[in-house]
Formats: structure tokens, C-alpha cells, sequence
């Protein structure tokens, strides 16, 4: 049994607040209009929220995992769309550059990342590479002054149209895969760093995603993160990251579907009595629950496992499999006991069911969740 930390629960409980109180109020308007949160970011940076794991020496909170992704979860609750902002910041830009990063990196990108002075983004999936990651044709190509040549394009890049920082990862030799991937830290002001085309989503409509796209972007040897011919390690443990962070936002979607759906069944009358009342309404939402426990339970242990230092992939992976198809089901779920009204954007629900789509596709898709799963287990 995990039991929350009552420090830890205090945070959370701040997120919880903030979320409701001063997200949650505009974000079906976001959901209409796609416009970016600015000024939310901004207070969450304030706030801490925005590089929590980030230690004090750089601008941080020196928080752990366990009270960062229950608390991502909150603001999740509140908006989605301002959760993946959050998550994206934290666990795909902050944390390899904290982990790999030269003491002048860290020096240099931390600090404004985790006060939201600066935003940040996770570079890695391209047109012909998603869940095969080492399959990068952007190219890296070092240069007779040991500076590098950058040259591709990135897609379905969060917080791209927005990032200041995007740590990317290039191929020195596209034939040799893993082997030869790097990873750098690029500033969105480098000559020939440039923003591509902005996709029009299903759903997390208040979050930016775009193409990023590098021209003969020459950029020192200080930009690089990690050692060369390394990126690829960078990039697969960061992801471990980043899967317990959509998890975190999956649960906060999850639980979100299920209490509406019990808050509207409560007051939905049919058949001369609430539908709360009714045994087909009862049984959803106690699968809806059960799930979301047995989610939130597996997000747990790996945010524990994670700040033990202890192996934690196989578990990172269970925890966002069964996380974001937990929001799925709670979404599906919860909109059909709202009837025909579920249908309807005048309901939250509706929104809660296009935003809970994405959680088992980026940051590694259901079936590449599996994969991971079954060799760790098979060996």
C-alpha cells in the first residue's frame, strides 16, 4: 500500500486548487480557439511547477518524482492541454539536460526552463521515424572546426510552436542507427532553426504541436548533450520520463471523466429516479474506479522506483499503457452515461474524450508499451 507523504499531499493539494481555480475556468475556451496558455505557464513557472525535479542550485524546487506526476495529474484534471505544456517541460527538456548535461548547460538552460522564462520541447520523432526511433534521417555532419551541420525535419513536436529550447537528436550515419544518433541542445534564435507547419488536433487543442525544421543549422560542439554517438541512450532513458508524465496526465483525464459522470448521473433522472440508482450506471463507474486506482497505484511505484534510482522502465511502461487506456476507457465510458448529451461540446466530457486519445499514441504508442513490457520480462 502507498500511503502520500503529507508534505507531498500539500503540494498536490496546491495544484488541485490552482488547477480548478484558475486553468479549468478557460479551458474550454483554449479547447475552441487553440490558444496558447501564456499566462498560465507563466504562473506555474512561478509557481515551481514548471521544473519541479530541477534542484535549487539551478532555479528549481529539488522536488521527487512521486509529488511532480501526482500533482501533473491535478493540473491534468483541470486541462489536459496545460498538463502536457507542464509535462513536456519537465520530463523531456529539463531532466535529460539535469542527467547529461555540462555544468555550463545546466547552468545556462536550467534555470530559465524551470521558471518558464524559457520553454522547452523534445525533438526526436520525424516523419520516417516514430516508434522506431533509431531509423533519424536528420543529419549531423561534423565540420573541420569540430562545430556540427544540422539538416531535417522533426514532426508532431508539443510545445514546438512556443519552445525557446528543444533538445534533438541527429544521425552522424543514418545507415549505422543507434549507433551514431546525437543529441543537442538548439536554441529556437540559431540561424536556421525555424518552425514548420502547425497541426490542427483531435484533441489537446490549447498545446502547440508543429514540425521543427533545421537548415544548414551550424551550431558549436558546447550544443551537444552527452557524449557523441551516446543520443539514442538519452533519448530512450528520458523517455522513461516522459511515459510516468503522460501517465500522470492520463490519470488526471481518467478521474475527471468519472467524477462527471457520477456528478451527472446523480442529477439525470430516468425511469422516475436518479440513473445513480440504476445498476448498468453503477457498474461503469466502479470499473471506472478500479481502474483509476490501479492506475494511479502503478504511477506510484514507478515515480518511487525512479527516485530510489532503481530500474524502472518495465515499470514506467506499465504505468502509461495502463494509465492511458484507463483514460480512454474512463472517457468512453463516462460519455456514455451522459447519453446523447455526452455528444455535445456543450458538455465537458466531450472534450475529456478527444483529449484522452492521444495518451496511447506519443511519448511511445500502446504497442511499443508492450514491447518494452514483454522483454523486460522474457529477458
Amino acid at each position: 500500500m502507498f500511503i502520500i507523504p503529507e508534505e507531498v499531499q500539500q503540494i498536490v493539494d496546491l495544484a488541485h486548487d490552482f488547477g480548478m481555480n484558475e486553468i479549468h475556468p478557460s479551458a474550454a475556451e483554449r479547447d475552441k480557439t487553440h490558444e496558447y496558455p501564456a499566462d498560465i505557464i507563466k504562473q506555474l513557472g512561478e509557481m515551481g511547477f514548471m521544473g519541479m525535479m530541477i534542484p535549487e542550485e539551478y532555479g528549481g524546487f529539488g522536488l521527487d518524482t512521486l509529488t511532480y506526476v501526482l500533482s501533473l495529474a491535478e493540473i491534468a484534471y483541470a486541462d489536459a492541454s496545460v498538463a502536457v505544456i507542464m509535462s513536456v517541460n519537465n520530463s523531456l527538456a529539463c531532466y535529460p539536460i539535469l542527467v547529461h548535461g555540462t555544468e555550463e548547460q545546466k547552468q545556462k538552460y536550467l534555470p530559465d526552463l524551470a521558471s518558464a522564462t524559457k520553454l522547452g520541447c523534445y525533438a526526436l520523432t520525424e516523419p520516417g521515424a516514430g516508434s522506431d526511433a533509431a531509423a533519424l534521417r536528420c543529419r549531423c555532419d561534423k565540420l573541420p572546426t569540430g562545430d556540427w551541420k544540422i539538416n531535417g525535419t522533426k514532426m508532431w513536436i508539443t510545445n514546438g510552436p512556443q519552445a525557446d529550447v528543444a533538445v534533438a537528436y541527429a544521425s552522424a550515419d543514418p545507415a549505422a542507427r543507434h549507433r551514431a544518433i546525437n543529441a543537442f541542445i538548439l536554441e529556437r534564435t540559431m540561424p536556421g532553426y525555424g518552425v514548420g507547419k502547425v497541426e490542427e488536433k483531435l484533441g489537446i487543442c490549447g498545446s502547440g504541436t508543429s514540425e521543427l525544421v533545421f537548415e544548414d543549422m551550424v551550431v558549436p560542439q558546447s550544443a551537444m548533450l552527452g557524449k557523441e554517438n551516446k543520443g539514442f541512450h538519452i533519448a530512450m532513458a528520458t523517455l522513461d520520463g516522459g511515459r510516468i508524465g503522460i501517465a500522470a496526465q492520463s490519470l488526471g483525464i481518467a478521474k475527471r471523466a468519472r467524477d462527471l459522470a457520477v456528478q451527472y448521473a446523480k442529477e439525470r433522472n430516468a425511469f422516475g429516479k436518479p440513473i445513480a440508482a440504476l445498476q448498468a450506471i453503477q457498474w461503469k463507474i466502479a470499473d471506472m474506479s478500479t481502474r483509476i486506482d490501479a492506475a494511479q497505484l502503478l504511477i506510484m511505484r514507478a515515480a518511487q522506483l525512479r527516485d530510489a534510482k532503481l530500474p524502472h522502465g518495465k515499470e514506467c511502461a506499465m504505468a502509461k499503457l495502463f494509465a492511458s487506456e484507463t483514460a480512454n476507457f474512463c472517457a468512453d465510458e463516462a460519455l456514455q452515461v451522459h447519453g446523447g448529451y455526452g455528444y455535445s461540446k456543450e458538455y465537458e466530457v466531450e472534450r475529456l474524450y478527444r483529449d484522452a486519445r492521444i495518451t496511447t499514441l506519443y511519448e511511445g504508442t500502446s504497442e511499443i508499451q508492450r514491447l518494452v513490457i514483454a522483454k523486460s520480462v522474457i529477458g
